[in-house]
């Protein structure tokens, strides 16, 4: 093997040695500070982390940095997650080399995936094997690897998954499980991480932790003692039995099959860093403009047969001309863009799937009528904007559950950015209203569209609701996702430079909350939503 400096490419497999900072100290002296002072704790779960920048308030977490658009113009996925595979002994700093990676990296939405996860469930003669340390938790068997290549492979397409939390006290899965969207970029590590050929082909880069058989036994005692309320005995006596031999018979040989060698782990911040320059390389290749290709699509087109718009009578006529009215005060703005969202949203019911049902009225009789025909209803609205027709669908619709999604405009690339969701538990199960009060390029909406579906609901079970859009808007959503029922009380004809629709309303939350609008708003613009 070859040894790197900074800079160097990454071509076959190479070991990146960095700079010695000192030696390790012996074991003896490690086992002693091991051995003192330690009082066991039990960590009874499994850990997988997805840990992008945030702000936590004391209802939502805001992501600082958003995740930029992962599908191109027609709303198909078009830049897969970039998957980079962590392998190496037990303990030997794998997730250590994971977070530093991380930390370099500086790019939001990072998941770490943890092999952890995804031991398989035991059954009771296999418990009573384990608490004696007699079963080995370090062969390929040990490990649910067709689950584990079913969720690599869903995450990296950008779809939402759920985790399994292994509990290593039962050595069971869990009840809840953990749900993870939106990775730009996966860190999937575990000790047989380069042990499936089917892994092997879902990872894009990677790396072999390589640290000393010694070190590495500290470690182990250091974690299984303090984390899993393990005696030192039966920690050696795994070791011996199962760990070690594992390693010389599964995991060491896989080292070959790495794109680097990374040896000292987390100490090793040349290797850190030119894993980080490569991982950037990449991220570049992958970036999209989905608004500029959206302004220059779809046009002259006939509006789709999927829009609905609301009937223009004298009444709704009307209340345009007040809301539209730059002149008209925030409480008479605020009272008739309600009433206009009361008519919207009953109109948008009438899309829902009903079948025949007979009831018998208080005089004996039967009445032949109609109900809804599906398993449940719910709302999401795209931040903050969209949150004000919350209200009016509450008002019909009894009990009906609310998802949020917070869409931002990033103001050097123009491109619509996701940067918060909390949509209820089995969404996909459910029809779906999505609510924006205005639509100009469809930007935002495509992208609260593609969470949808990444979360398996039903591209013809999504209702999209708004106030005003623009026909550049109608077109982009319409031709992007057939299927969606588009259902609005106007569409105005053009959008300018700024992606402002023509006539138009205005920004809307600005004029609904009473805030002031920036210098260049759009009318897409997501800004951050008071609480």
């Amino acid at each position: 093997m070859n040894t790197l400096n900074t800079g160097a490419r990454i071509s076959g497999c190479w070991t990146v040695t960095g700079c010695s900072g000192g030696g390790e100290g012996s074991l003896d002296r490690l086992l002693t500070s091991v051995s003192s002072g330690l009082s066991p704790r039990k960590r009874t779960t499994s850990q997988c982390k997805s840990e992008p920048p945030l702000l936590r308030t004391s209802k939502r977490t805001i992501y600082t940095a958003g995740r930029p658009p992962w599908y191109n113009e027609h709303g198909t996925q078009s830049k897969e997650a970039f998957v980079i595979g962590l392998c190496g002994g037990s303990a030997s700093g794998k997730t250590t080399v994971a977070r530093k990676i991380i930390e370099a990296l500086d790019v939001p939405w990072v998941v770490l995936l943890s092999m952890d996860s995804f031991y398989k469930v035991l059954t009771p003669e296999q418990q009573v094997t384990a608490a004696s340390n007699d079963y080995n938790f370090d062969h390929p068997d040990a490990f649910d690897f067709g689950l584990l290549a079913h969720t690599l492979r869903k995450l990296k397409l950008g779809k939402s998954v759920k985790i399994p939390v292994y509990d290593f006290t039962t050595h069971g899965r869990q009840k809840d499980w953990k749900t993870v969207y939106g990775a730009s970029v996966i860190i999937f590590e575990g000790i047989m991480a380069f042990a499936d050929k089917e892994l092997l082909q879902l990872l894009d880069m990677k790396i072999f932790v390589e640290t000393d058989s010694d070190i590495r036994l500290v470690r182990r005692l250091q974690r299984d003692i303090t984390e899993r309320g393990r005696d030192i005995e039966g920690v050696i006596k795994q070791y011996n039995k199962f760990v070690k031999p594992a390693f010389e018979q599964y995991i060491e040989p896989t080292m070959r099959l790495a794109d680097i060698v990374v040896p000292r782990g987390g100490g090793n911040m040349v290797a850190i860093d030119l894993i980080v320059q490569h991982v950037h390389s990449q991220l570049e290749e992958r970036e999209l403009s989905v608004r500029a290709a959206l302004a220059s699509a779809h046009q002259a087109q006939p509006l789709p047969q999927t829009l609905s718009v609301l009937e223009s009578t004298p009444q709704v006529r009307g209340m345009h001309t007040i809301i539209r009215n730059k002149e008209t005060s925030r409480d008479e703005f605020i009272f008739y863009s309600k009433r206009l969202m009361r008519l919207l949203i009953e109109r948008a019911l009438s899309f829902l799937p009903s079948e025949r049902h007979i009831v018998q009225t208080p005089q004996g009789e039967d009445y032949e009528g109609r109900t809804f025909h599906g398993k449940r209803i719910t709302g999401v609205s795209i931040l903050r904007a969209g949150e004000t027709m919350e209200p009016a669908l509450r008002a019909v619709c009894k009990d009906v559950r609310i998802g949020k999604i917070l869409i931002q405009t990033n103001q050097d690339t123009g491109e619509p950015e996701l940067h918060y969701l909390r949509l209820p538990k089995d969404i996909g199960e459910d029809h779906v209203i999505l609510m924006d009060c205005t639509v100009s390029t469809g930007a935002a909406a495509m992208m609260a569209v593609r969470v949808l579906l990444d979360h398996d609901v039903q591209e013809e079970k999504i209702l999209l609701v708004s106030l005003l859009m623009a026909e550049m808007g109608v077109h982009s959503v319409a031709y992007a996702f057939p299927q969606v029922q588009i259902i609005t009380t106007a569409v105005d004809k053009k959008v300018n430079d700024l992606f402002h629709i023509i006539p138009g309303i205005g920004n809307f939350g600005d004029r609904y909350f009473g805030t002031d609008a920036p210098p260049e708003w759009s009318d897409e613009e997501m800004d951050e939503p008071s609480y």
